[in-house]
Parts: structure tokens; sequence; C-alpha cells
């Protein structure tokens, strides 16, 4: 396989079909997953599915109330399902999707290009590895070079035995406390991310001041910060003051769980926010000057949550959250820099 450099791909974005005008990106969703694995291994070595999603179960299995390993699984088996969902957030109007299926979430490229293919959407891979419970036991032996050369060749060669390149580095997996082996993958990143001119996404852990924990640690380590995506801050950050101070630190920040409406979190004692809440914070980061930071997204990982179903589905921000943002003021031009301009700008190689 030939390697794509630096220079072919700046001032593109990079699809699982090859690089692109970052023009036609157009809406975007910047935390997705389209073919996954979240099953926890101890879990997933009960090799048990548990029930199939029904009317009756599938409220409780989004509560968290009823565990179903078989919910937290979607694969190249469900190849039409994928699809057709993801054609369903086409015909709502997106155009891109972010699928951050890393190391440890059972990443299908060679799925992804035949979905890309059956549906004309935009999928953007991403590459790197989920937090250490998820990871190749081999990992705990390797070096932060070692990671950062697995990431840069998953950019620029391919990825995960494909032909099929990244074009953005993450979901890198983080905890609270943070993990001596989490540390060196973002390290890694962090070296991969200059090599290539990638952006870099993370997922924190559950504690509040762990997002800001990870902004300064990519700043300590000569990162560039600007081009940073905090996952799931709708999980993490609770009070406008730690807020705007994570957002203040340069970093891009992300609300990816929308669709998600009720406030029990099975996996942290916390109250989830909803989506109109969730609008609410993002307005507080607009008025103090931080349209430029802020993507949305559903981060979709169970299959309770698709369309078919009985979920949200991929559709959601487009059919119902966008017009909830017009209701409430949202100007077209906040929209459009949430939806498209900042996702553009992150996933144009520089």
């Amino acid at each position: 396989m030939t390697r794509r450099s630096r220079t072919e791909l700046r001032g593109k974005a990079q699809t699982v079909l090859g690089p692109i005008d970052p023009a036609s990106l157009g809406p975007t969703l910047m935390h997705e997953h389209v073919l996954w694995d979240i099953c926890p291994p101890s879990l997933a070595a009960q090799n048990d599915p548990g029930p199939q999603i029904t009317l009756e179960n599938v409220w409780a299995m989004n509560y968290g109330t009823l565990v179903a390993p078989g919910n937290l699984r979607l694969g190249i088996e469900d190849l039409a399902v994928a699809i057709d969902e993801i054609g369903r957030m086409r015909d709502a109007g997106g155009r891109t999707v972010v699928e951050l299926s890393c190391g440890g979430l059972k990443p299908d490229p060679r799925g992804l290009v035949q979905i890309a293919e059956g549906t004309g959407v935009n999928i953007v891979m991403g590459c790197g590895h989920y937090v250490e419970e998820y990871q190749d036991p081999a990992n705990r032996h390797r070096s932060v070079d070692s990671f950062a050369a697995e990431m840069v060749d998953q950019v620029q060669v391919g990825a995960w035995g494909t032909p099929v390149r990244a074009g953005m580095i993450g979901e890198i997996g983080c905890q609270a406390p943070w993990t001596e082996l989490e540390k060196r993958v973002m390290q890694g990143a962090i070296l991969a991310q200059r090599e290539t001119g990638a952006a870099i996404n993370v997922h924190p852990g559950r504690h509040p001041d762990q997002p800001l924990e990870v902004a300064d640690f990519v700043r300590m380590n000569g990162g560039a910060i600007d081009r940073v995506v905090i996952s799931h801050i709708d999980r993490t950050i609770f009070d406008e003051e730690r807020l705007l101070r994570l957002a203040d630190s340069g970093c891009v920040v992300e609300f990816d769980l929308f669709g998600q409406e009720q406030s029990y979190y099975k996996l942290s004692d916390i109250d989830m926010p909803n989506d109109a809440i969730r609008l609410r914070l993002i307005r507080a980061l607009i008025d103090r000057g931080h349209v430029e930071r802020i993507v949305i997204s559903h981060d979709i990982c169970y299959r309770s949550r698709l369309s078919c179903f009985g979920g949200h589905g991929y559709g959601h921000i487009f059919s119902n959250v966008v017009p909830m943002m017009r209701r409430r003021g949202f100007s077209e031009s906040e929209i459009e820099a949430i939806l498209v301009t900042n996702p553009r700008r992150l996933l144009t190689f520089i």
C-alpha cells in the first residue's frame, strides 16, 4: 500500500472512499458509531447476547436497567440495517458522519466503505485506541513511538489491515483516574497529529475535571489544542464555570449524546441533561465567544437508539434539534458554525 503524504492531504478531508474537497462535507455529525462492538470484555466473555429488542423491552434497554450484550453491537452482518439508518440521516439533511470505532471497538473499515457507497454519505473514520479495558493486553508493553507510528500509518497508509485510511485520530480513550497506558496512547496521538495534520477526538473519563486535565496534557506535550475535540461533555461537565474554563483552554467542546432524554445514567451517579439543557449550555458557550469551539452528535452505540429498533436514529439532530435551536433563538450562522463550519475546519488536514 502506498503512503499518502501530509503534503498530499493538506487542505483536504479524508473519507473512507478517499480525499475530498472539505467544502463538500456539509452538515456533519462529529461522533458516531456505524459498525461497532462496545460490549465490555468481561460481559462479552459470558457469550450470551441476551434478549432481542422488542417494543416491550426497548425502553428498559435505553434506560439501562435491562442489560443485553447484543444491544451493544452492530456488525457487518447488519450491513443492511446500517445502510438504512445512515440513509435516513441523509434524508433528514445530514451529509457526513465521523465514525470513531477505534481499537477495542471492532472497527470495520471495509464495512464502512460499503455503507458510504450504498448511501452517498461521507464517512470519516477514526483510529487509535479506546480505554484500557478494551485494548489488546499486548499494548501495555508498547512505547509512545509505537502508538504514534501506528496512527500515522492508519491515516497515511491504511487502518486495521486494510487500505482504508482514517481521517481523524480517535476516539482516544481516557479514564478518571487516567491510566499510564492511556497516557502513552494519548502521547502517541499527539505525535501522530504533528506528523499528519489530523485532528484528535478524546473520550474523557467521567470526572468533571478530567476534560481540562486532558487539555492541559495536550498543551504540555506540544499538541495543537485547537484541533482537539473533547467528547461526552454532556455526561461529564454540568456547571457553566467548568464548561467555560474548558472552552477557554482552546479545545473544541463536543455535546454528543443528543437524543438521550432521560436523566438517569447507569454508568455514573449523575443527572444527565436533556436536549433542551444541552442547548442552554451551548448558548452559554456562544455568549462567552466560543461558537467556533462547539460540535454536536449522538454517539449512537446501542442498537436500541437506531430508528428501526424504536430509537431516535442518526437523523434526530437534523429533524428535531435544529428546529428546536431555531425556536430558541439560535441564528442560522450559529447553527451553520456548529454543524458545518467547525466540523469542516477540524476535518481539513493542515
